[in-house]
């Protein structure tokens, strides 16, 4: 089996190309799209054989009794490992220590692993996973988050005391529970060592914390569990945690035999956590000219069965619950619950994206009660360099927000619905099935807002580790870089390389794998990595740069050979949120993004084209422009895919669409063109000025979307996504109301 370590195109050096700034091609970028490149799933070694896993079809049951015998006795099959066989700490968890690695005496949630096979075909595998005979006595399930009595955790903010005004909105909104849909199932590959450890090879986001989790229930200290990462088909968050990390090296140090598992799609499904879906309540209160007095907002975020990172999310829903907007008077109150759901966790926006789809809904029912145009009430409302948040943060950097409105507000608008039929009915909706000829196809126009906080907060010790190696090979200055950070898809080698290139003015620069031999660079979540990481990156090379004592490269490392320098890189510190108020500085760095989304809607078949996107965002700093296009293209879809069409539909506990022909993703056929604006005001607390970038456009294109539907319907439309029933068969659906100063 071979490592995979990315060598990047020759430049020449600082000052010229392929430095931060340019968009330096990424060196994984022909590999993926020949289907070349190795993903986890790829991973092969002679001697090798399979696992599979045993999974519960009950969201909610005691086990009686667990029978491997049957599946023993199917050639080829290996072994058969339940609870029992766990050698160390039988749980594990990102935030709290309340996961089984495979089921004790009951059940949470459909898909909860019970047992796992190793055998020499996957097939055998699979057939031996069915055959173990579990005895199960079914219980009620709880699903409704509003029956849970279970918290995982409640995050009150209280401002001001000033809790009337002369004009009051109300609403009730639902976000369904969206999939991250990344297209690289969960796979590993577990190979036991020599010492008595394991060295895995995995597709995650998080690899120190993957082996903190992992060695004590393998009962093994941190130094031999090994892992490395293998290439990763996208993540968004669904990798934080752990899948099938601890069952392939179980099986493999029983087998003392490498042991490989990949799951199928619809196993994936079961086999990661997803987005909370949210029931949420919003009033807000402002004066009859539009300016914000107060806002009351009651969240509530189903966790599933296990607490994942489900703490972290419902303080970002409760911080950054009202948006980007000025307002003195605040009463939030987020609240995470367990169900027997299936666990919910990290998805890009992590608990702003719920928060996000009802506050701008709200500020559209407010526009309209005020009779301002939905651009003006936010610019009226919307805070800048000095404002607070509710939680009393200043946000200390520039956040041009009312600039970002005007920008985006100027942009051109497509041309209008044409007068007579098309010939092309592709650029009507549904009109690849040639569903219409235009006659009941109406357009809307709607806009959104986000605010998203970068790194992570609230006093989490948020650092990454980098080393930086400067030498001749071949007669010419080479660098490699190494980091523990993963590489999702999002371009970070790439940024590596260039900030390298930039510092020390050498062209050749390799990254080396990322694994766990180096100190921890924390999660690719967050949008932190191009923050904390580069920021590593950049410190470690100027500690390279000054030992070449003001020689050029070349000649000093002829004169003093090899030089290499490791560096830890933190941001500025956070705080927890006072758990009575809220109150705090609970984060490091905050980014905006503004979209304005154009929809045609037939409004007798209920069926959407979104006909266009356009987005401005400040990004602090451009280090790439090409790849940061790309995040803000795939945000956006994302964003849209929330909207319109993605949701893990789940009733009494149990998935009823595991599979990619009935979760739909939005396709090229979907994704409409973008216009985008991007302004660039350096953070001074940021490395070069940047400004985390990947989530903030996921959060402001689903209410934007969702805003033109309703203007191109007249329906309110509370929920995401939004079906075809909810716009051809509703009268009004709405469960909101406007009085003059009174609540309805």
């Amino acid at each position: 089996m071979t490592e995979t370590a990315y060598t990047t195109l020759h430049g020449t050096g600082q000052g010229a190309g392929n430095g931060v700034g340019e968009s330096a091609r990424r060196p994984d970028a022909t590999l993926k799209v020949t289907g070349e490149f190795a993903y986890a799933s790829d991973l092969w070694l002679d001697g090798m054989v399979w696992g599979a896993t045993l999974r519960s079809p009950h969201p909610s049951a005691w086990i009686r009794s667990i029978d491997v015998g049957p599946a023993l006795k199917i050639p080829g099959v290996l072994t058969v490992l339940t609870h029992e066989d766990v050698p160390g700490e039988k749980f594990y968890g990102l935030d709290h220590k309340d996961q089984p690695v495979l089921a004790i005496d009951q059940v949470r949630y459909q898909g909860e692993p019970v047992a796992v096979v190793a055998a020499d075909h996957p097939e055998t595998a699979r057939r031996a996973a069915a055959a173990v005979v579990v005895d199960y006595e079914v219980r009620e399930a709880v699903t409704d988050p509003r029956r849970s009595r279970r918290f995982v955790r409640h995050q009150p903010v209280r401002r001001g005391d000033t809790f009337e005004a002369e004009v009051v909105v109300t609403g009730e909104y639902e976000v369904g529970m969206q999939d991250q849909a990344f297209l690289g199932p969960e796979s590993g590959l577990a190979v036991p060592a020599e010492d008595g450890g394991v060295d895995l090879y995995i597709a995650t986001q998080w690899l120190h914390v993957d082996r903190d989790q992992l060695a004590p229930c393998l009962g093994l200290p941190p130094d031999k569990v090994r892992l490395t990462l293998s290439g990763v088909g996208g993540a968004f968050g669904a990798r934080e945690d752990l899948s099938m990390q601890a069952h392939a090296c179980m099986l493999a140090l029983r087998l003392n035999r490498p042991v490989k598992i990949v799951y199928g799609r619809e196993e994936s499904f079961f086999g990661h956590v997803h987005r909370h879906p949210a029931v949420m309540r919003y009033e807000h209160g402002a004066t009859r000219d539009g300016k914000l007095v107060y806002v009351k907002a009651d969240i509530l975020l189903d966790g599933g069965a296990y607490c994942s990172s489900s703490p972290a999310v419902v303080g970002n829903a409760a911080s950054l619950g009202v948006g980007p907007y000025e307002v003195e008077n605040v009463q939030v109150d987020a609240t995470g619950v367990y169900t027997n759901n299936p666990p919910c966790g990290a998805m890009r926006g992590f608990g702003a994206v719920q928060a996000c789809y009802a506050y701008e809904s709200q500020m559209d029912r407010l526009a309209e009660a005020c009779g301002l145009s939905p651009v003006e009430i936010r610019v009226r409302n919307a805070v800048s360099q000095g404002s607070h948040l509710i939680t009393g943060q200043v946000i200390d950097s520039p956040a041009p927000l009312a600039e970002m409105l005007r920008d985006l507000e100027a942009m051109p608008l497509p041309g209008p619905l044409p007068a007579e039929p098309l010939s092309d009915l592709r650029s009507m909706p549904g009109g690849v099935s040639q569903t219409t000829h235009g006659e009941s196809v109406r357009r809307g126009v709607g806009y959104g807002v986000g605010i998203k906080n970068i790194c992570f907060s609230e006093g989490f010790d948020d650092f990454s580790t980098a080393r930086v190696r400067a030498e001749l090979v071949g007669g010419e200055p080479h660098v490699t870089v190494h980091t523990a950070a993963a590489e999702v898809g999002q371009g970070l080698v790439t940024i590596q390389a260039q900030i390298a290139r930039t510092e020390l003015g050498i062209a050749n620069v390799t990254v080396a794998t990322a694994d766990t031999s180096v100190g921890s660079a924390g999660s690719s979540s967050a949008s932190r990595q191009s923050y904390v990481t580069g920021g590593a990156v950049q410190a470690a090379c100027e500690a390279v740069r000054k030992r070449f004592n003001g020689l050029p490269p070349e000649e000093a490392l002829e004169k003093f050979g090899p030089i290499e320098e490791t560096r830890e890189y933190r941001h500025r510190p956070t705080y927890p949120m006072d758990p009575i108020t809220g109150q705090g500085s609970s984060h490091t760095q905050l980014a905006l993004c503004v979209h304005r989304a154009v929809v045609d809607v037939d409004v007798e078949l209920g069926l959407v084209k979104v006909v266009e996107l356009a987005a401005v965002q400040d990004v602090g700093r451009i280090l790439n422009p090409q790849a940061l296009e790309g995040q803000i293209h795939g945000g956006s879809a994302q964003g849209l895919g929330l909207a319109l069409m993605e949701e893990i539909q789940v009733r009494d506990g149990r998935v009823l669409n595991p599979s990619f022909t009935d979760y739909l993703i939005p396709t090229i056929l979907d994704m409409p063109p973008m216009q985008m604006k991007i302004l660039e005001n350096p953070d001074p607390a940021a490395p070069y000025g940047l400004r985390g970038a990947g989530e903030p456009p996921t959060l402001s294109s689903t209410p934007a979307v969702a805003a033109a539907v309703r203007a191109a319907t007249g329906l309110r439309l509370t929920r995401v996504p939004i079906r075809p029933e909810d716009i051809a068969l509703s009268d009004s659906g709405s469960t909101m109301g406007v009085t003059d100063g009174k609540r309805s």
